[in-house]
């Protein structure tokens, strides 16, 4: 990096600024690598294709030059095991709380579909601590392709799930936004939430909730029958084709659902929806029906629109985690550590959405890893 770029950054990084409310639980006389350091080495190594401590640390040995552009790491970067220590013993309430922060002021004002899914971790489980792998549950911009949130539950706690999203929720500003959720995350205190923030919901129906999936399964299937002929219905179509397979989507809304509101009683409920997906590949043909519930009007098009959006949050975050950045295999196992790194990951795809150029995920960690100067451009635009 040239001295131009270098006094230009002028050794400051706002996005470190958003982590210094993060308790550093180590007595500060024995500390020998501040937190922020430790942040930056994480987040540099991971961008440039870091999986583990291990290779978090022998980046930190190979660009301590380049990170004392920033920072002084007086004491050079911990070894693995010391990073192991440090982000175990950090408290992954206040490390994800803190990364909400940073990921608000990097999005701005927050539009179109929320999708907020959970992800597990497959190898984070640690048997010799007793306990299960890390599950996490994001938030997911889809217009804007970012991360905006994350909470981690234990896999054997997955039904916790339900007291993640609403502490999720409270720390997103998601006015005039769409949040979808499937249906482990149908619930009414979760809709009054959404509601209460002045957004909208999609919820995707399955057994979880009574009668209500059954009410608007059988109202569908009877009117479905008879072509809506006593109901007023808003209907679209869409068809994708490639892969090997084309999938066609008829999406019905209807709003003619006084009596479902009030036997049901779900906040600021507008409208029941009802997707029939046909699939057709060389092994055949397959069809499906979902269920959701909505606050938004009757408009199959905008609904069908905000479904989709929630499930493309598998190809633009989940895969992408798995393939890029190999989370799935990632053994860091101890005490807080699994949780920490893990949302190091959505702050370094969040970074990699921003940095310049046009180039896949994984081309940008490979030049992030051979240009110092592209690397220092990712940064400045955090």
């Amino acid at each position: 990096m040239d001295e131009e770029l270098a006094e230009g950054l002028g050794g400051k990084l706002d996005f470190l600024e958003h982590f210094a409310a993060l308790p550093d639980p180590r007595q500060a006389i024995k500390v020998l690598y501040p937190l922020d350091e430790v942040l930056l080495l994480s987040l540099c190594a991971v961008l440039c294709g870091a999986d583990g401590w291990v290779s978090v640390a022998l980046f930190g040995k190979q660009k301590l030059s380049f990170l004392r552009r920033f920072l002084p790491f007086a004491n050079g970067t911990p070894s693995h095991d010391q990073l192991g220590l440090i982000f175990g013993a950090l408290d992954a309430g206040a490390f994800q709380t803190c990364f909400i922060a940073w990921t608000q002021a990097l999005s701005g004002t927050i539009e179109g579909v929320v999708a907020i899914d959970g992800k597990t971790a497959r190898r984070s489980f640690d048997r010799a601590g007793n306990k299960g792998a890390i599950h996490m549950v994001s938030a997911f911009s889809s217009r804007q392709k970012l991360v905006l949130g994350a909470r981690a539950v234990a896999v054997a706690e997955k039904s916790n799930e339900i007291t993640a999203i609403p502490e999720l929720l409270d720390l997103l500003a998601i006015k005039g936004a769409i949040v979808t959720i499937d249906a482990m995350g149908c619930q009414k205190k979760i809709a009054e939430k959404i509601i209460a923030k002045k957004a909208d919901y999609v919820f995707g129906l399955k057994g979880n909730q009574g009668s209500l999936r059954a009410d608007v399964e059988l109202l569908f299937a009877e009117q479905y029958a008879l072509d809506f002929k006593d109901m007023a219905v808003s209907r679209a179509t869409t068809t994708d084709a490639g892969h090997g397979r084309i999938e066609s989507r008829k999406v019905f809304a209807t709003d003619d659902i006084d009596w479902l509101r009030e036997r049901h009683q779900w906040k600021g409920l507008r409208s029941i929806v009802m997707v029939l997906s046909t699939r057709e590949t060389a092994r055949g043909r397959e069809t499906e029906r979902r269920y959701y519930i909505s606050s938004l009007p009757a408009d199959a098009a905008q609904i069908g629109a905000a479904i989709r959006a929630h499930w493309g949050v598998e190809n633009a975050l989940h895969w992408i985690l798995d393939v890029n950045f190999r989370d799935d295999d990632c053994r860091i196992r101890k005490k807080n550590a699994p949780a920490n790194f893990t949302s190091v990951k959505p702050a370094t795809l969040n970074a990699l959405r921003k940095a310049p150029g046009k180039d896949s995920m994984k081309s940008k960690r490979l030049i992030a890893g051979w240009d110092e100067n592209y690397l220092a451009k990712i940064l400045e635009n955090l």
